[in-house]
């Protein structure tokens, strides 16, 4: 029986990423095609339809986004995964609402690539039309270049048109409520209000007043009727910060608005219909507090329909500088301080810290250092002490417990070795090292190149030759814990 080899159209006005990609997809088993613009790969549709597109977001005449609008309008049974070397927030989105697949950033690895085409040709024909949303109002950017923020900025392309509950997790300070921001920015309902409430800093006996309003007279102190939270908010967003620590009479009224659209004030008898949206975010382990019967569990999974997990900001350091420029880019409007930039040793101090506070410990520090520096250039010594000490105390200790390490592992055979003539002990003990070295971190990364490399600061081409050098074996698989 002839097996007919899964059709891929490679879309790139870069010859040499064609070239790549086609030898790789080739090797694969793919049948490959090539277009250099959009245009060029809209004609190859519609005379050859393939069942995967890999295609570029800049490209002269048609940009890649108009061409995917394009061919989701025409061909849903075609994939369509969208590579870019600009990162950005509004690129993934986009690309995630017009209805693409996927969404890899350059430089990336090929076989991760392949990998996601032969996926992608498994579900060929599967997925939903795009949804059509109304004009998106301008929101402060997420920034973020990481796997992470990418997976983050896909996750809101996919739920942003789609009017469900979302839970957004992740420690204090990691951007909760920006998500949310921009999630409804991206949505049908971006018309409408978006309204923040945050549970944790209203008092308990007044966060129901807030969400729902009260009657004239319905407590001591209720002079005149007031709309709650959720009317406000109706045709739109509310977000409902640190839903965790909010009490079970609470959970109980804000489970009967999911399921419902209904609630009453307080003091009042007439029944309000509403038609609101709701994000939820909180910082706990939510599992653990329905365990401890602190949290509902019906509205556990009424507010979990599509969960969103955000990183803290020390397993995406990868994004500092990223975001040390854009928070220095932002002040100096507000501040007045012109242009600026980071000396070199006050960013290695800003990348030793571990951020306990994440985004928002590292905006206000930017912040402060900005107004303390006289000159363009902020210096250590516009850093807070704590960071500035905590982060020596890091480095120090890590140059001990290496040194100590080798002392126990090599000082044995050290001292064994000095009597063997000719015994070349540095050169051999140099290349046993970089060698178990190099294969440690592949296998921690699953023998992701990029990443391992990123681990062990060299350069990818460096880390590739000495692969080859050190003839070490690079396994594919899952990274180890």
């Amino acid at each position: 029986m002839t097996v007919i080899a899964p059709r891929v159209l490679v879309v790139d006005d870069d010859e040499s990423i064609c070239w790549v990609l086609s030898k790789a997809l080739d090797k694969a088993g793919f049948a490959v095609t090539v277009a250099h613009s959009g245009p060029e790969a809209l004609e190859r549709l519609a005379l050859d339809p393939p069942s995967i597109v890999l295609m570029d977001i800049r490209m002269p005449g048609m940009s890649g986004l108009d061409a995917l609008e394009k061919i989701r309008s025409e061909r849903r049974d075609v994939q369509v995964i969208i590579m870019t070397a600009q990162s950005t927030m509004t690129h993934a989105i986009e690309a995630m609402k017009r209805g693409a697949y996927d969404y890899v950033t350059k430089p990336f690895d090929t076989d991760q690539v392949t990998a996601l085409v032969a996926r992608a040709a498994g579900e060929a024909g599967l997925p939903p039309p795009a949804e059509e949303t109304a004009e998106k109002s301008e929101v402060t950017p997420i920034v973020g270049r990481s796997a992470q923020m990418q997976e983050v900025f896909k996750a809101i392309g996919r739920v942003a048109g789609k009017d469900v509950t979302v839970l957004l997790r992740g420690e204090s300070g990691t951007g909760k409520e920006l998500v949310a921001q921009v999630i409804h920015a991206n949505s049908r309902r971006v018309s409408g209000p978006f309204v923040t409430v945050n549970a944790a800093a209203i008092p308990r006996d007044l966060l129901e007043s807030e969400l729902f309003g009260h009657e004239k007279g319905a407590f001591t102190g209720a002079a005149a009727q007031k709309r709650g939270k959720f009317e406000v908010a109706h045709g739109g967003t509310i977000f409902l910060d640190e839903i965790g620590d909010m009490e079970l009479s609470l959970q109980a009224k804000i489970l009967r608005v999911l399921q419902e659209k209904t609630f009453e004030r307080v003091g009042g008898n007439d029944t309000i219909k509403v038609d609101v949206r709701v994000i939820a975010a909180t910082h706990q382990n939510i599992e653990d507090l329905v365990a401890a019967k602190r949290f509902r569990e019906d509205l556990y999974y009424r507010l979990n329909v599509f969960p969103i997990f955000l990183p803290p900001l020390r397993e995406r350091m990868e994004d500092l500088p990223h975001l040390v420029s854009h928070f220095v880019d932002a002040f100096r409007h507000e501040l007045g301080t012109g242009r600026m930039h980071v000396s070199p040793r006050a960013m290695d101090l800003l990348k030793g810290y571990d951020w306990p506070g994440n985004v928002r410990e590292m905006e206000n520090t930017i912040k402060r250092a900005m107004i303390l520096s006289t000159t363009g250039t902020i210096l250590p010594d516009a850093l807070p002490d704590h960071l500035r000490g905590r982060a020596r105390r890091q480095r120090v200790a890590k140059d001990e417990s290496l040194e100590r390490f080798l002392e126990e592992k090599l000082g044995t055979f050290v001292r064994q070795m000095r009597y063997v003539e000719g015994s070349d002990l540095y050169h051999m003990v140099v290349s046993k090292v970089e060698r178990t070295l190099i294969a440690m971190a592949l296998r921690a990364t699953g023998g992701n190149q990029i990443k391992a490399a990123e681990t062990l600061g060299i350069n990818r081409n460096t880390l590739r030759k000495k692969i080859k050098e050190l003839r070490i074996p690079v396994e594919k698989g899952k990274a180890e814990a």
